[in-house]
């Protein structure tokens, strides 16, 4: 049984990583971004559903301590959308959210223990090490095919296979502070060729991050390396070690991939640069405070940022998005105040289980575990921060391989929920896990099917919205994320 749970899992991990790194080369059904929409709302309903019933038949109510903060958080979601039931497809985006949540907090429960845990973080980091390798590889083909066509700015092709430049960012985001891992952990961690083979990827993945000039992302991951070098200590220094190695191959490929072999085979050579400005955020940073405030503390409902009378000048002149380029903004303005109390409440929760676990590795005086702990907890820094000015819970590419990174996060900073004695199962937590599993099963059937719906309604809309709205793209749940948008742009 062990065995069928275990190749499971590496199936599961490595399919989201492949349909979300290379899309591009997958026949999927919905195209790349709605075909991952529909990947990610399915797995969080699964994850939710199963885990769920799993957890209560295995402990029963002592479960509620541990999880109320993020009850909090999902009910919260759904219970603030209430009083805009009557808005069309009004449930899509808060049941993600609320399924978000809640599934990784669950999932990160149902390792019992360390061994566990560390063979969730061996497939995890295992599969992000080869994809990440592979899809450095065949950017370098892309890479080549442009400099023998005399391409001058190579950021118009690479990043590839993503909808937009920053939603790779998003999964640099992710997975940079998690690919050094790959060599100091796992059954291949003293084969040269393996550590070859991820220091290759490693560095291809820092060229194009370089390339891409976010500075969400290189922000976030500076300050989460930092964060968990300062929070750890000392344990984490061989984990920081082979990090600033990948770093510095990166700005050695950066410099023969960009500078030198360009110089020498093109008339010109053409980079984007750092921008030292907010590249228009500040105006869409103003127009969300505003719509927190106007319903305070309850938010104006979900999706209002796309349907909302614009409150400030400075949004009415600037260019307009799918959301405001913050998630904590956007959620307090749809969703109010209150959700971002939850959420606080949640994060203080992870803070005293991180500190916990932090003062079990340092006495432990370091190993695996410290490592580990070290690398998801700067990976989830780097999102956190790169989410305040950015769609990094937006995007479908980035949630899913967000998913996973914090139900291992979350898998790590857990004790064991209960003592080893724990009673005996009982027929009433049976019935009570059933009943589980036919409410949840129902509650996310209703949710899949309103989001069917909602995809429905969108394509439907396409002819009008290009003919008559000249708004542009703005993805948001989809990639023509301006559905529904303010009703004097919807069709009569």
């Amino acid at each position: 049984m062990r065995t069928a749970w275990n190749a499971a899992l590496w199936l599961l991990v490595a399919a989201v990583f492949v349909c979300v790194l290379f899309a591009d080369f997958l026949s999927l059904p919905f195209g790349g971004y709605a075909s991952q929409r529909f990947i990610l709302v399915g797995l969080l309903g699964l994850v939710v559903v199963f885990s769920l019933t799993v957890l209560v038949y295995r402990y029963g109510w002592p479960l509620v301590r541990y999880v109320w903060p993020v009850a909090l958080i999902a009910g919260g979601f759904i219970l603030l959308a209430l009083p805009f039931g009557e808005a069309s497809y009004n449930w899509a985006e808060p049941g993600m959210y609320g399924a978000f949540f809640l599934g990784f907090v669950l999932s990160g429960c149902l390792p019992r223990s360390d061994e566990q845990r560390r063979y969730s973080v061996v497939v995890l980091v295992g599969v992000a090490a080869v994809t990440a390798a592979f899809y450095g590889g065949a950017t370098i083909t892309v890479y080549m095919f442009a400099l023998s066509d005399q391409v001058a700015n190579m950021s118009n092709f690479i990043p590839w296979g993503f909808v937009n430049i920053r939603y790779w960012s998003h999964t640099a985001t992710w997975l940079l502070p998690l690919l050094p891992l790959a060599v100091l952990i796992g059954p291949l961690k003293d084969e040269r060729l393996w550590r070859f083979f991820v220091a290759l990827g490693a560095a291809l993945w820092w060229w194009v991050e370089f390339l891409s000039t976010s500075r969400g992302s290189m922000l976030g991951i500076a300050f989460g390396v930092i964060l968990a070098a300062v929070l750890i200590g000392r344990p984490v220094l061989p984990w920081l070690r082979v990090f600033l190695r990948y770093l510095a191959y990166g700005v050695l490929a950066w410099l023969l991939l960009s500078v030198i072999i360009p110089s020498i085979f093109l008339d010109e050579v053409s980079m984007r640069s750092l921008k030292s400005d907010s590249s228009g955020r500040m105006p869409l940073f103003l127009e969300a405070w505003r719509m927190s405030l106007e319903n305070f503390p309850f938010g104006l409902g979900p999706q209002s940022w796309l349907t909302h009378e614009v409150l400030t000048e400075e949004y009415q002149q600037s260019r307009k998005f799918g959301h405001p380029h913050n998630m904590y903004l956007m959620w307090a303005a749809e969703y109010g105040w209150l959700l971002i109390g939850a959420l606080m409440l949640f994060v203080g929760q992870a803070v005293r289980l991180f500190w916990q676990r932090r003062a079990e590795v340092r006495v432990a005086g370091g190993g695996e575990l410290a490592l580990s702990l070290a690398a998801f907890t700067a990976s989830v820094s780097a999102a956190l921060l790169h989410a305040g000015v950015s769609a990094v819970f937006m995007a479908p590419g980035s949630m899913l391989i967000g998913f996973l990174v914090l139900s291992v996060f979350w898998a790590l900073i857990t004790p064991d929920l209960l003592p080893a004695t724990q009673k005996r199962r009982t027929g009433k937590r049976f019935v009570a896990a059933a009943i589980v599993a036919l409410v949840m099963g129902i509650s996310c059937f209703y949710w899949l099917s309103e989001v069917s719906a909602y995809h429905e309604s969108m394509e439907d809309d396409l002819e009008f919205y290009y003919e008559e709205v000249p708004a542009g793209t703005l993805p948001r749940f989809w990639f023509h994320g301006n559905f529904p948008r303010h009703p004097s742009q919807m069709p009569l």
